[in-house]
């Protein structure tokens, strides 16, 4: 009597084989194998382009760019230490800087998207704040040096101004280089999510099938 098999295959998502004797064997689901080649492709991909490091330089400048603003305290109030740009810029990019560090070790779609948006805010805050520095600079610019008669030296006012302004050239370098490692980051994340973007999630990777069943031949 020839062995046959009974097979079930349900939405294509489950294949089962059920054998004359009774032995169930359940089969590799192809989508299941298929996502976490896609999976694991996405992250050889996004480590490819180093967003670890990236991320560590964001982190490193985001840090300077707050404690280079400490001066700027004991100086005269102007746009910049009113609006707060050195704190909120510094922030940000600690925070943009601390997501692709985790995007290097759990790297999903998600994730990848998560990244690309705080990227993207990061780029037009830190222009927004390129932008305040040079306004606020332009509009306070360093005092002349008035001499006095009594220690031969330039005013304070003048040492406050060319202080200010030095401290507010350091931020605004800081930031430039800010905008380009988070638009380079935002280019090869777009790149990445670009190339995956027939990625779909386990269940919509195909569409429901009727169930196929076989009866063994008995005689």
């Amino acid at each position: 009597m020839e062995h046959r098999l009974l097979k079930v295959c349900i939405c294509d998502v489950m294949a089962v084989s059920v054998s004359r004797d009774l032995t169930v064997r359940v089969l590799a689901d192809p989508n299941t194998l298929k996502l976490a080649e896609r999976q694991q492709a996405l992250k050889n991909a996004i480590q490819k382009g180093e967003p670890k490091c990236l991320g560590v330089s964001q982190v490193m400048l985001g840090l300077m760019v707050m404690s280079y603003s400490i001066p700027l305290l004991f100086t005269e109030f102007t746009e910049v230490v009113t609006l707060g740009v050195p704190w909120w810029s510094g922030l940000m990019f600690i925070t943009a800087g601390g997501i692709a560090i985790f995007l290097d070790k759990h790297c999903t779609m998600k994730i990848l998207q998560l990244c690309l948006m705080i990227s993207m805010v990061s780029v037009m805050l830190s222009v927004v704040a390129v932008i305040i520095y040079s306004v606020d600079m332009n509009k306070n610019p360093e005092e002349p040096c008035m001499k006095t008669t009594e220690y031969n030296r330039c005013d304070e006012k003048h040492y406050e101004t060319r202080l200010s302004r030095g401290v507010k050239s350091s931020l605004l370098v800081f930031t430039l280089a800010q905008t380009v490692i988070a638009a380079i980051l935002c280019v090869l994340l777009f790149r990445q999510r670009r190339s995956f973007v027939s990625y779909t999630p386990l269940g919509e990777a195909a569409p429901p099938t009727s169930t196929l069943l076989t009866s063994p031949d008995l005689n």
